[in-house]
């Protein structure tokens, strides 16, 4: 079979979900806050079956996100919902707690199944171990630098997903920091809204022209990247690596932006699969998302080309 790497994205509604087929996207993590972990939008069990029904035209694949943090409360439901993403028609489950992997061999077997551990996915014996056990797709941590992702992905036979652009989360506590900051400063009522579409941010002193956003949900405190990785310009790089994913992280930013996004990468990887040998970035692509860029985020290369990883 052709190598052909997936684009995959997020969606925040069923209105950016559509959006971002027409503008090329292959797949879509989605799912609800409860089982799903930083998700762009909350998509309850009905919608995500109106999502397959939207996708599966297109040749698009959605993936169910459960890869929350998996307590035992969480897990008591964990059976009957992992059977009504399989009967929802989701093409994987995305999951970092074993408990979902054994609940997905009773109820959606031969489901493909995604590891995404966040930070612990670091190395290609890992990806074999969760490979043994039923996973399909191994999803790589963004500390990663290029030479560790081509050594992942020439060790594992496992799926490889890469993110290729956006926001990162750089800290994650079940703890609700920013109320009880509040709480603290006797000022609870100041910040009724404390969601992802607040806009709150926190700062370091000596680095006050960096913000980092920061929000709160179900699942606790989330400080994010205050940059965006946009590896566009070395995305031949990857795709000569055999990367089978590429991930376009949507999560804080408009549907104006990540459809702009979204149509720059599926031209270039358009462009590559037409002819490797031949290939050339072209600038206008860049250009396009420095366009809609924000101007307090810089694009970089997150940790591709970076010696300290993790």
């Amino acid at each position: 079979m052709p190598y052909k790497p997936e684009l995959l994205t997020t969606a925040a509604s069923m209105e950016e979900l559509e959006r971002l087929i027409g503008a090329g996207a292959d797949a879509f993590v989605i799912g609800e806050e409860r089982y799903g972990m930083r998700l762009a939008g909350e998509f309850k069990l009905d919608a995500m079956a109106e999502a397959v029904n939207l996708a599966k035209p297109h040749g698009v694949k959605i993936y169910a996100a459960l890869n929350n943090l998996m307590d035992n409360e969480a897990v008591e439901s964990l059976h009957a919902y992992v059977a009504a993403v399989a009967e929802a028609g989701a093409d994987a489950i995305v999951f970092g707690d074993p408990a979902v992997l054994m609940a997905a061999r009773v109820h959606a077997p031969g489901m493909a199944l995604h590891w995404n551990a966040e930070m612990t996915s670091t190395n290609y014996v890992t990806a074999n171990y969760w490979g043994r056990r039923g996973a399909t797709r191994y999803v790589l941590a963004r500390e990663l630098n290029m030479e560790q992702v081509i050594e992942t992905t020439e060790g594992t036979e496992l799926e490889v997903q890469v993110q290729v652009h956006g926001m990162t989360n750089i800290y994650h506590s079940k703890r609700s920091l920013v109320n009880s900051y509040m709480e603290h400063r006797q000022e609870p009522e100041r910040l009724v809204q404390r969601d992802k579409d607040r806009g709150l941010y926190v700062m370091e002193a000596e680095r006050q022209d960096e913000r980092y956003p920061i929000f709160e949900d179900a699942n606790g405190t989330h400080i994010m990247s205050s940059d965006d990785i946009c590896m566009i310009e070395n995305l031949h790089e990857l795709m000569e690596a055999g990367v089978n994913s590429l991930k376009v992280e949507g999560i804080m930013k408009t549907v104006e932006y990540n459809e702009t996004v979204i149509r720059a990468y599926r031209q270039a990887i358009d462009a590559y699969l037409a002819d490797p040998q031949g290939y050339e970035f072209r600038e206008e692509w860049l250009e396009s998302i420095r366009a809609v860029q924000d101007p307090n985020r810089e694009l970089s290369y997150g940790f591709f080309y970076k010696e300290q990883v993790y």
